[in-house]
């Protein structure tokens, strides 16, 4: 049997066999439209598409991979910002994309039942009508899906009080790198294997079944948005907040760049002159959130903030976080390419980590637009620059990079939600010893001990396919060859 990267071609015919015409992407032109996540500065163009629509046919893909060593990599909605979903050249891309089911809302047992690439808005919205919501919410939650969250542990804005996404899934239903479909369950007893899955950014298998938690729509909910005169004195803010025993369900700042890109895009009207704005949202009984309002209202003041508004009605809380939900893309419409980064520090290290972003922003003449949950020290800098500019993108890079230095020499991490994927493997090192690294390799290879699910993340292994992935430049392949038009 021919095996590695020579099989491909025969895969293919087998994958269509079992998926049909309508369940495998071979066209070129087609293959484009998945070659990067997110996180575009990656790009490799898979080798071949599936789009399943049970768990059997996403078994049965990944035994065929399995039985012709070829690589094969999960994809949902393609969010992600760490090039976690970046595909193989000589390998199987899976779309869970049409696995999107919500198969059960048992609302007695507060739980839902869902297939992978359901959206977590979607779960949400089907669990409002009985008084109920999915608590994680990624920036991304209109789009990402289920599976994303999970392979990524995904977090959001209110995950300072609500917990992560591994808090919130009960049970999982995945396909081997063998293509065994097994379960995981948060009741068995043993190792937490469903906790080694959440968060391994598909390298130990691939979701299709996933069974969440609900928690109760809260009685009260309150945003407060504070302009001060500058990031330094909105960190105060925090440190207050937070060291009166508040936990507000959510704290996160723009700098004043991020403000200009959000003004730019979807005019959200936030206070002239503002150096920086504090978005707080507090929930809970009515009397608890009234009262701990007083207090945050009162130490933002303290603190210096020239202005405050406050939203109690959905409509003028979606005002205050409009903004704040579309800091990502409107940067977008302030400069020509950005990188997005994703370091941690304790929330004490907060000032002196910004303020030495502000200096490798003028060392190397790059912005840096910092949008981040202040409450939690998880830092997302929007990294600026021009990439028809020679020497820029490197420029961004290495910008990008020290910032995950400064992270780690503040007690602090290379990622906080967004994963290692291919674009922080290389940092790995710097995290960790060589034999915490065999440790979790140990971990993966009993999973997978051939190393075909999601190979190239997280490690920082050698790539191997034959199209290293990498910054494209110049004029895209299928507009120079004739096959597509650039609009």
């Amino acid at each position: 049997m021919t095996t590695g990267p020579a099989a491909l071609p025969g895969l293919t015919g087998r994958l269509l066999d079992l998926l049909g015409p309508g369940g495998v992407i071979t066209d070129p032109v087609r293959l484009r439209t998945y070659e990067c996540d997110g996180l575009t500065y990656h790009r490799a163009t898979p080798g071949v598409v599936v789009l399943p629509e049970t768990a059997e046919q996403v078994a049965a893909v990944v035994r065929a991979c399995h039985e012709t060593g070829t690589p094969f990599v999960a994809r949902g909605s393609g969010t992600g910002l760490s090039g976690g979903a970046l595909p193989r050249t000589d390998g199987v891309l899976v779309v869970t994309s049409r696995l999107r089911r919500i198969l059960e809302l048992d609302i007695p047992n507060r739980r839902a039942v869902v297939e992978p690439g359901v959206t977590n808005l979607a779960i949400s919205e089907a669990a409002r009508p009985y008084g109920y919501y999915y608590a994680p919410d990624p920036s991304s939650q209109q789009i990402c899906t289920i599976g994303g969250n999970v392979a990524e542990n995904s977090g959001g804005a209110h995950c300072l009080k609500h917990g992560f996404t591994v808090n919130h899934v009960l049970a999982v239903e995945l396909v081997t790198p063998q293509g065994e479909i097994v379960e995981l369950d948060a009741m068995d007893p043993g190792y937490d294997l469903l906790g080694a899955f959440i968060g391994s950014e598909g390298t130990l298998g691939i979701a299709t079944k996933i069974t969440v938690r609900l928690s109760r729509e809260p009685e009260s909910v309150t945003t407060l948005l504070a302009a001060f005169p500058d990031v330094e004195s909105g960190g105060v803010a925090v440190s207050a907040i937070i060291g009166a025993g508040v936990l507000p369900s959510a704290i996160e700042m723009m700098d004043a760049l991020a403000i200009e890109a959000a003004e730019a895009a979807v005019r959200c009207d936030y206070p002239a002159g503002a150096g920086a704005v504090l978005i707080v949202e507090l929930d809970g009984p009515v009397a608890e959130v009234a009262h701990e309002f007083a207090q945050v209202e009162r130490l933002c003041r303290e603190s210096g903030a020239f202005a405050v508004r406050v939203a109690d009605d959905p409509a003028r809380r979606a005002a205050i976080w409009k903004g704040r939900k579309s800091a990502f893309a409107a940067v977008g419409r302030i400069s020509p390419a950005y990188l997005v980064q994703d370091g941690v520090v304790p929330r004490t290290a907060l000032p002196a980590v910004l303020a030495g972003i502000e200096e490798l922003s003028a060392r190397y003449g790059i912005r840096v637009a910092n949008v981040f949950h202040a409450g939690d020290g998880n830092l997302h800098p929007l990294v600026l620059f021009d990439d028809a500019e020679e020497g820029a993108a490197e420029r961004a890079e290495t910008v990008s990079g020290e910032i995950l230095d400064l992270c780690l020499r503040h007690g602090g991490s290379i990622t906080g939600e967004h994963g290692v994927g291919v674009d922080k493997s290389r940092y790995m090192t710097k995290m960790f010893t060589e034999e915490e690294l065999d440790t979790m390799q140990l971990v993966r290879c009993a999973f997978d001990p051939a190393g075909l699910s999601n190979p190239g993340k997280i490690f920082p292994t050698p790539r191997l396919c034959g199209e290293a992935p990498g910054v494209r430049k110049g004029v895209h392949p299928l507009v120079a060859s004739g096959e597509a038009d650039l609009f």
